[in-house]
């Protein structure tokens, strides 16, 4: 049962082949026996899920189910909030930080009967792309433990690839959904920016982060998508985009479909990741796709742009976490100052430590017009890149991730290395596109790749045909490692 696709468990449940209260129970089992090795979640609350589950039995028992949705087990990031739960960002400096209220893409979810598995790891307060950064432990991914699995919605993607949840939510500000995915060989949309109320998201960067699915199918990743998107008076800068309709899409045509890819592109990416893409577009383009190179020399600046923008939001939003109004107070003297320095000191680690500073000079007087405005023109740039890039073509194809999964501890001690992760990623977010990440198979050492398909703004209904098209290859097949089964 816990093997099953996302769209298996829900034809299941609505046939009446297991209760929810069984599904639930699977999972539990699961995580009990595996969760140990991964360390996807900081923490799970049996009673609460069972008791669900078994309501949610009770409603479809007697034709009052809240939804086909209804008893489906979703895995929550530890920085969308959920009332009366901790919400830590896995961080110390909100470690008994309890949610007063419900994140709206959590109130849609509930309203479905979806179950929530809350709390999965993440970098703190979804400050990197590996999981190492969590405050609380190293998630490791499932197809070899020594490895990441990505970052920072590292729990949620290895949670689904070791088969303890069909389907979860994460957040992705630079990557964070789709290079997880990738390296975990699951699925991941990043929607549309606006396209998903971020009300009840602990904020990283406000013009970046956006709130997206993770599941083992194309169909958990429509589903979730088409349940959590849509208006929120909540979200100023939620759009009025109607939400998303997953039964109006189907397979899309390969014939005569512009797909875009980098000129000169694979410079830098691991040999087996270049290879996997070069298979991938020519199996594209024997079946009838016309493969269209782009000039993308104005995505090297990607990085440092993101890091600007990213780092300054980041002080500013962080800045609330001052050991006064709620979360760490680590207080040794009355004098407000003391009490500021000692709580951020001690409550945050030090990749975050990192990004306030940075962020704080960006932003300072003297230097603002030299780095946070320029980044901003630049940002500019980029968009402008990609509408040009869409008058060509339907969708670009690139690697997710330059690499496969990395060792745990290997880019730690080189920021920049760790950085340059995210590099097919950041612009994306930057542009405020939506993108999916599909499985693409294994590379020579048994570890997943991932393409990264973008489209044009609120054209996720394009991606998730696309993906649907591909998903049925036997070359993007991507199977559970044995230690974890």
């Amino acid at each position: 049962m816990i093997h099953k696709k996302y769209s298996e468990i829900k034809k299941g449940l609505t046939a009446g082949e297991f209760s929810s209260s069984e599904l639930c129970k699977a999972y539990l089992d699961r995580i009990a026996g595996t969760d140990p090795k991964v360390q996807a979640f900081l923490a799970i609350d049996k009673e609460k899920i069972l008791k669900s589950a078994k309501e949610s039995d009770e409603r479809r028992k007697s034709g009052k189910s809240l939804s086909e949705f209804d008893g489906i087990p979703i895995g929550i990031k530890d920085n969308i909030c959920i009332a009366g739960t901790k919400t830590t960002c896995a961080s110390k400096i909100l470690e008994n930080f309890s949610s007063p209220y419900n994140a709206t893409v959590i109130e849609k979810l509930l309203s479905k009967g979806f179950l929530l598995f809350p709390r999965l790891n993440m970098d703190e307060f979804a400050m990197g792309s590996s999981t190492e950064n969590s405050a609380f432990q190293v998630t490791k991914n499932p197809f070899d433990l020594s490895r990441i699995p990505g970052g920072s919605s590292g729990g949620s993607a290895a949670a689904i690839a070791a088969s303890m949840l069909p389907v979860a939510l994460g957040s992705d500000t630079g990557g964070s959904i789709r290079q997880p995915a990738s390296m975990c060989g699951v699925w991941g949309l990043k929607p549309t920016y606006g396209r998903v109320s971020r009300y009840g998201l602990v904020a990283y960067a406000s013009s970046l982060d956006q709130i997206g699915p993770l599941s083992n199918d194309v169909s958990g990743i429509a589903e979730v998508f088409s349940v959590i998107s849509g208006k929120d008076i909540n979200d100023s800068t939620s759009s009025a985009t109607p939400s998303f309709d997953f039964n109006s899409v189907g397979k899309s045509s390969l014939k005569n479909c512009r797909i875009g890819i980098m000129a000169g592109e694979g410079a830098s990416w691991e040999e087996d990741v270049r290879n996997k893409f070069q298979d991938t577009i020519s199996i594209l383009r024997d079946k009838g796709a016309q493969i269209i190179e782009l000039d993308f020399s104005i995505h090297a600046y990607s990085i440092p742009i993101y890091y600007v923008i990213a780092t300054a939001e980041c002080s500013s939003n962080l800045s609330r976490f001052d050991g006064i109004r709620y979360g760490l107070r680590v207080a040794t003297s009355k004098k407000l100052d003391d009490i500021y320095l000692n709580s951020r000191s001690q409550g945050f680690g030090n990749e975050v430590k990192k990004r306030i500073l940075l962020g704080t000079f960006s932003l300072s007087s003297g230097y603002y017009d030299a780095y946070y405005g320029k980044a901003l023109e630049a940002r500019i740039l980029i968009k402008k890149s990609y509408d040009d890039y869409f008058k060509k073509v339907d969708f670009i194809l690139q690697p997710t991730s330059p690499t496969t999964a990395f060792r745990i501890g290997e880019k730690t001690k080189d920021p920049i290395q760790m950085y340059k992760a995210d590099i097919m990623t950041t612009s994306v977010n930057l542009a405020g596109l939506p993108a999916i990440s599909i499985p693409m198979g294994l590379d020579s050492k048994g570890l997943p790749v991932g393409l990264q398909v973008t489209a044009p703004h609120f054209r996720e209904e394009i991606l998730v045909s696309f993906a649907k098209e591909l998903e049925g290859w036997k070359e993007m097949n991507v199977s559970l490692p044995e230690q974890i089964k």
